[in-house]
């Protein structure tokens, strides 16, 4: 991180995030609660959505990727801007024992994947890019065994471009669902292009090319369309019969849950 980027942070956010980005970049800080959730991640194959992911990582702050069986991926696109252009096929290589199954598909439709395949579902950053939440989050937990955890992990409205919005209500996200609301939903555009902070995100350029690129969400995934907290992520883990077993918020810049399927 160069320095005038680091000072520029400063300014705008204060040192927390700084120190937490060295506690956990250069020091390789792993979450405290690692230890505890090992034993549901241990030996077991699982399915993660919109990754590869830097957090599971050897260095990361969360080092699952080392202790799997076996780790599946989910893309909805040959080409992302997250992972560039990847191949629907045995390529899901996170450095587990056995490499993986690379699935392009949206992730609210898993078709082609059994009922209770999966013994976890790992999300990192993921669902907030997703119009329908509860559908998705319905259909991951429909490939995950009895007992399976699930692991999300979104960001903190407060480090991000996010922070002038407020965080969704449950029942709107459950409004998305009844109505059935598609990828294409463009319900939230207005008060993203109102209250999205732009000088939080380098990669948006102007206003104009900011709304530009907003309107080709389909194509793109870029947008977040609703705000979480752990509130109401414990809200919607209770909704959808998810025992929460562990709940964090850190940095930098995360909010992060296990849960068990019942």
């Amino acid at each position: 991180m160069k320095l005038s980027r680091i000072i520029k942070k400063v300014r705008r956010d204060g040192i927390r995030p700084i120190s937490d980005y060295i506690k956990t970049n250069i020091f390789k800080t792993k979450t405290p609660f690692f230890k505890q959730i090992k034993n549901q991640f241990r030996d077991k194959a699982g399915l993660e959505i919109g990754g590869p992911s830097m957090i599971f990582k050897p260095e990361g702050y969360i080092p699952l990727y080392t202790i799997l069986k076996q780790a599946d991926g989910c893309n909805f696109n040959n080409t992302t801007v997250w992972e560039g252009n990847i191949k629907e096929g045995m390529t899901y290589d996170v450095g587990a024992r056995d490499v993986g199954i690379q699935y392009i598909r949206d992730s609210v439709d898993l078709n082609g994947i059994k009922d209770g395949t999966y013994d976890f579902i790992l999300s990192s950053h993921s669902l907030e890019h997703i119009a329908n939440p509860i559908k998705a989050l319905k259909e991951w937990l429909r490939v995950l065994k009895k007992g399976g955890g699930i692991l999300l992990i979104l960001p903190d409205q407060k480090f991000t471009f996010d922070n002038k919005r407020p965080v969704t209500e449950f029942s709107h996200l459950l409004m998305d669902y009844e109505k059935g609301a598609t990828e294409e939903d463009l319900t939230h555009l207005e008060e993203i292009l109102s209250l999205h902070d732009l000088s939080r995100d380098e990669d948006a350029g102007t206003e104009a090319d900011f709304k530009a690129r907003s309107l080709q969400n389909f194509n793109n995934r870029c947008l977040h369309h609703h705000v979480y907290d752990l509130s109401l992520l414990r809200e919607i883990f209770s909704h959808l019969n998810v025992e929460v077993c562990f709940e964090e918020t850190t940095s930098p810049y995360n909010h992060i849950i296990v849960g068990k399927k019942r």
